[in-house]
């Protein structure tokens, strides 16, 4: 066998026991929290008319050694690892790290400043409490399985995201409950330009209570309501370069139009129902485009 079909044939290898751990590991998990990132793997189950839910009581985390087919997923996992440890004969490459890689991130200092080289109005502490203020409305607005009060708030595509994996709770009669919602820190993390769009994005660190109940009987599906979980999660607002920051604009319980001003409800469309303007996009202030869990 050549070098390179020996390098493909490893590849392969590895892809596959990639594959076939996440499809275990994923099997009995539910998650949830905006975006649905908490894992429930060990909290309290119970099943339920019209759930698709599987919780991790009940013997469900015994899938490997009850399982008929997770005994065979198990073995053939151990024989592909084998073949692949026999192929790389015992070998074992050392990485070694580009000493011309740069590992350092801007400061929040350096991230004000290039802000404000083009807008002088922009305030770090005003956009951190805009931020943590937003992330509780969020949470706030998940729980109540209303998104339409954050449509100022997001994208239009990060908001028809979370709007699709909200409906999904609703059509199975649960609620994922958020509550004692407390932000810790939050900074800024992050700034760069691309293309005519300024892409900010703050790192938050939060604790909250997060489970899920049934929607008519509330009883707890998953998760435990005493825990308290802690977080880090990267927000990435972006807007239009050249967007100046105007007075009054961070409040995150504004409903007026950035545009126009008037006091107005915004469509699904993410336009101003007066003027007609689409304030979602950047066009006027900063917008949230995606919002993940950090792992770091």
């Amino acid at each position: 066998m050549n070098l390179k079909t020996n390098n493909r044939l490893k590849k392969i290898i590895v892809f596959a026991i990639i594959i076939l751990a996440c499809l275990i590991l994923l099997s009995n998990i539910s998650f949830a929290d905006v975006g649905s990132f908490e894992s429930y793997s060990s909290g309290r189950s119970s099943s339920h008319s019209g759930s698709s839910y599987s919780g991790s009581g009940g013997g469900g985390s015994f899938f490997l050694f009850t399982s008929p087919t997770g005994i065979i997923i198990f073995i053939i996992i151990a024989v592909i690892y084998e073949i692949y440890r026999r192929s790389n004969g015992g070998n074992q490459s050392t990485f070694t790290p580009n000493p011309n890689a740069s590992t350092s991130r801007k400061t929040e200092d350096q991230i004000v400043s290039e802000i404000q080289a083009h807008d002088e109005l922009f305030n770090k502490e005003e956009i951190i409490a805009w931020s943590k203020d937003l992330f509780v409305r969020l949470q706030q607005a998940w729980s109540k399985r209303d998104w339409s009060e954050i449509r100022v708030f997001e994208t239009n595509t990060l908001f028809e995201q979370h709007k699709n994996q909200l409906q999904g709770y609703i059509d199975n009669g649960t609620i994922n409950v958020m509550d004692r919602i407390c932000v810790n820190y939050a900074n800024l993390y992050d700034y760069r330009v691309s293309g005519d769009k300024e892409i900010l994005v703050i790192k938050l660190n939060s604790r909250m209570q997060d489970y899920i109940i049934n929607a008519e009987t509330k009883k707890v599906i998953q998760g435990d309501p005493k825990i308290e979980r802690t977080n880090s999660y990267l927000l990435t607002f972006e807007r239009k370069l050249g967007v100046k920051t105007k007075p009054g604009t961070t409040r995150v319980n504004t409903t007026n139009c950035p545009n126009c001003g008037a006091p107005t409800l915004i469509t699904s469309a993410g336009k101003c129902d007066y003027c007609g303007s689409v304030i979602t996009t950047g066009e006027y202030n900063w917008c949230l485009s995606n919002l993940e869990r950090a792992s770091y």
